[in-house]
């Protein structure tokens, strides 16, 4: 038996195991939550985004639930949807991180820089090892031109986690802003190592500035 074919026969007991205890106790919101996340593993949305509903119908505070609700909306590329429900999430629960990086995202591809930049605060805020969160508010002050704080922000998400390429790709460009190249062309580098596509005008850029320095 293959792998692929184990992990589907587990995903499935999982599910039918789920599935009875919800039988005998169909109010337990975690029992919906916990079901739904495994259909969503097998691919089942439409199921799954069922039992969300059902787990927040039983516990109201379900911060989970609000979220990946908003993952769905998502996933159609529902924007506003997606918002809708992420911010249903910090209400029901204050300092959901989060739904908060959630928020900051879908604020940033909306071009609500300020918005944006408000809500990824928060979600560094309540969770400093946010890895994620840190490396998009990066982004966030650089489309805002606050170059010194992307830098900062995009160095404490390499703390986090140091081979995560979207943060030392994003410094990329921060250096570029700085006219510091060699540091530029560091960060460039690193983010190819660990497996991402620079852009060619970037690298043209940074390549640029070394053979004018």
């Amino acid at each position: 038996m293959s792998d692929k074919t184990m992990q589907f026969k587990d995903a499935t007991e999982k599910i039918a195991e789920l599935k009875r205890s919800l039988d005998g106790n169909s109010e337990c919101g975690t029992n919906h939550y916990n079901l739904a996340v495994a259909l969503l593993g097998m691919k089942q949305f439409t199921e799954a985004e069922q039992e969300l509903y059902r787990a927040i119908d039983c516990s109201p505070t379900l911060a989970e639930a609000y979220a990946q609700l908003g993952g769905l909306r998502l996933r159609e590329g529902d924007l506003d949807g997606c918002l809708d429900w992420n911010k249903r999430a910090v209400k029901a629960r204050p300092g959901f991180s989060e739904g908060y990086g959630n928020i900051g995202f879908v604020e940033l591809q909306r071009g609500n820089v300020d918005a944006a930049i408000d809500a990824l605060e928060k979600a560094v805020h309540f969770n400093f090892r946010f890895v994620q969160a840190f490396a998009t508010l990066a982004n966030a002050y650089l489309m805002a031109g606050r170059v010194a704080d992307s830098i900062a922000t995009g160095l404490k998400a390499l703390t986090l986690e140091p081979k995560f390429a979207v943060a030392h790709n994003n410094l990329a460009i921060a250096y570029i802003e700085l006219g510091d190249f060699a540091k530029a062309e560091k960060h460039m580098r690193l983010a190819e190592e660990n497996g991402y596509t620079v852009a060619d005008p970037i690298r043209r850029d940074i390549l640029a500035g070394l053979g004018g320095a």
